[in-house]
């Protein structure tokens, strides 16, 4: 399989944006990058963590026009997609969260039950439009932690849907769930801290990788499967790359384009070479872009604008 040059677009976009003159902008702008696959997220709900229910809604959710718009329009620039159907909570607690305090598989088995009518929704239209790639679940350690009800859920997929079948787990999640054998690429947030206090060169960042590396080769071994990073990311903010997953904006803290570069620079020269890996759906391009001029006053996950994104087209024009 040939390495997965992607990124992440549009997500949490909202209904509406997608099927947009400056959507279309957008991903258009992205594919000048050299990407030769996109993900694109699809935003559904339930009311808590501990609520049985997965509904889209009106306003948030993209609907079904939106996400074929998109996908054919990722298409006609020739990239290949991944379609990432995602759940998140309205009481804003993290995916990862969602457990019901008792031993007995009766909310469970409902949540499952309604979890995986939303899957197979999407699952057929990521058929119908082709899509080559399917993510069933991210960061879910919740219901990763149920093998019986995933093995189900991924075999009813399989009945549906014929493309490849992507699970993203978190890191530090590498060997926690035995049932990832059953899908065909194991996904990793690679959110990995690999900077100090006091040191947050790319000569640190390539050391604090090395060690992670051992991990995820573990992960390979483990499951014998290939490994990709269906998230990666880290915002242009000093500091970011001691916690690559948090989004909080910092006030106090200086911008630090370099910083992020660096982050984006040695993951790729750490992993690009791993026979076992399959490559990068980075975190994450918006569907709609400020002005490039205003592009640097965020310190967002996005490169747009950025000296980040020129190490992306570096690596992705550049390396087979």
């Amino acid at each position: 399989m040939e390495m997965i040059k992607g990124y992440t677009w549009g997500f949490y976009s909202g209904s509406g944006r997608f099927m947009t003159t400056e959507a279309v902008q957008s991903m258009e702008r992205l594919a000048d990058n050299g990407l030769n696959w996109i993900c694109i997220p699809v935003n559904c709900f339930q009311e808590t963590f501990y609520s049985l229910n997965i509904f889209s809604l009106f306003g948030r959710t993209q609907s079904d026009e939106e996400v074929r718009f998109a996908v054919r329009k990722a298409k006609s620039l020739g990239l290949k997609v991944c379609l990432k159907p995602m759940v998140d909570c309205l009481d804003r607690s993290w995916r990862a969260r969602i457990n019901f305090p008792t031993e007995t598989d009766e909310y469970w088995s409902k949540w499952f039950a309604s979890y995986t009518r939303f899957m197979l929704y999407y699952a057929k239209l990521a058929e119908t439009e082709g899509c080559e790639m399917l993510c069933t679940g991210c960061e879910m350690a919740g219901m990763d932690s149920q093998t019986e009800h995933c093995v189900k859920m991924i075999d009813e997929v399989r009945k549906v849907y014929s493309g490849l079948i992507m699970h993203n787990i978190n890191h530090g999640d590498e060997l926690r769930f035995p049932w990832l054998n059953r899908v065909d690429i194991i996904g990793i947030s690679a959110y990995y801290p690999v900077s100090e206090p006091d040191d947050n060169s790319k000569e640190m960042m390539l050391k604090k990788w090395a060690i992670h590396r051992e991990r995820i080769r573990e992960c390979h071994r483990h499951f014998d499967k290939p490994i990709m990073f269906a998230e990666i990311g880290v915002r242009n903010e000093r500091g970011c790359t001691m916690y690559p997953w948090d989004f909080h904006y910092r006030p106090d803290m200086p911008y630090d384009e370099q910083e992020q570069a660096d982050f984006y620079e040695s993951a790729m020269q750490t992993m690009w070479d791993e026979e076992y890996f399959r490559g990068f759906f980075w975190w994450d391009w918006k569907a709609v872009l400020p002005p490039e001029d205003k592009a640097r006053e965020n310190k967002d996950f996005t490169i747009y604008g950025k000296k980040a994104e020129k190490v992306l087209k570096e690596w992705y024009t550049t390396k087979d």
